[in-house]
């Protein structure tokens, strides 16, 4: 019995499949069958019960599998503490975050990362779900919003801040809004998910105004709500940095450029600050310095 036996059966029950946990380590289905095959033999018990359709841990199983759990944690905090005193990043980097951030700035973090430290590898998962990042197996979350409340630990990296904008055809054809009260008269372009209603909030020397919308585009990608601006459809509300190579190209203007809108900040979530290994806190750090975020 080694290690990675023990590793390869606690994935097979996480996952609740042999096929799932082979995606989990990058391993054919086949070969994790036989490892746990070979532990039940050595053993000399039945660990699971398999099916057709369904895989289940026996009595005995279930003993056995709190026990790995055991072994597995005291071994990777035991890794943990030579890897903090070694100080330098190293071994695979499992994040997630979302697909439009991904593409928005967290791509470019990779790559930074990888320029900066040559003796780490990185499993980037773009998704639009919410990842169990403890029972997924990642490192951590980069994670866009107000944090629902949970046991994990995290790190404000900075905020996404939004602005106002429309192609200069539009305003030339529409006129440009002066006050937010204008706003009434003009087609927006709303990045929302869901069929809630949609308003935008501007502020201005401590004066706050909600304008209540009916957009003629709703979209969940900010980068279809970009595109339709530069088409000249209406007035949009982006991110600073997603609107950027529209207006240096001059596709798009900065409309209100006087209001702000709220902010949207940005977290990186893990499942510690107690066992923060250098190749998570590298990232951390280096994303912070990105957006402009405090070191922790």
């Amino acid at each position: 019995m080694d290690i990675a036996s023990l590793r390869a059966f606690v994935k097979v029950v996480q996952a609740g499949s042999f096929t799932g946990a082979a995606e989990l380590l990058d391993t054919r289905k086949a070969h994790l069958s036989r490892v746990v095959s070979q532990l039940e033999r050595e053993l000399g018990v039945r660990l699971l019960e398999r099916t057709t359709r369904s895989l289940s841990l026996t009595e005995i199983g279930r003993a056995f599998h709190e026990r790995a759990c055991g072994v597995l944690d005291a071994v990777e905090d035991a890794q943990r503490t030579v890897q903090q005193a070694q100080g330098e990043p190293t071994g695979t980097l499992r994040l997630t975050c979302g697909v439009e951030f991904g593409m928005i700035a967290v791509g470019g973090w990779i790559h930074r990362y990888l320029q900066r430290h040559p003796q780490v590898r990185v499993d980037a998962d773009y998704t639009g779900r919410i990842v169990d990042i403890v029972h997924d197996g990642f490192d951590l979350a980069i994670r866009v919003g107000t944090l629902p409340d949970s046991t994990l630990a995290a790190r404000r990296l900075g905020a996404l801040h939004y602005g106002l904008y429309a192609a200069p055809g539009y305003l030339a054809r529409h006129g440009t809004p002066a006050t937010p009260d204008e706003l009434d008269g003009h087609e927006t372009l709303a990045f929302i998910a869901g069929r809630r209603a949609v308003a935008w909030t501007l502020r201005r020397d401590g004066h706050e105004q909600r304008i209540a919308l009916r957009p003629r585009l709703r979209a969940n990608s900010v980068f279809a709500v970009r595109d339709a601006a530069i088409a000249g459809l209406g007035i949009a509300s982006l991110p600073h940095v997603v609107a950027a190579e529209g207006v240096r190209r001059r596709q798009l203007r900065a409309v209100l450029a006087d209001w702000s809108l709220p902010e949207v900040p940005v977290h990186a979530v893990f499942a510690s600050r107690r066992f923060l290994t250098p190749k998570v806190r590298a990232f951390i750090d280096l994303a912070a310095e990105a957006m402009g975020g405090d070191k922790a």
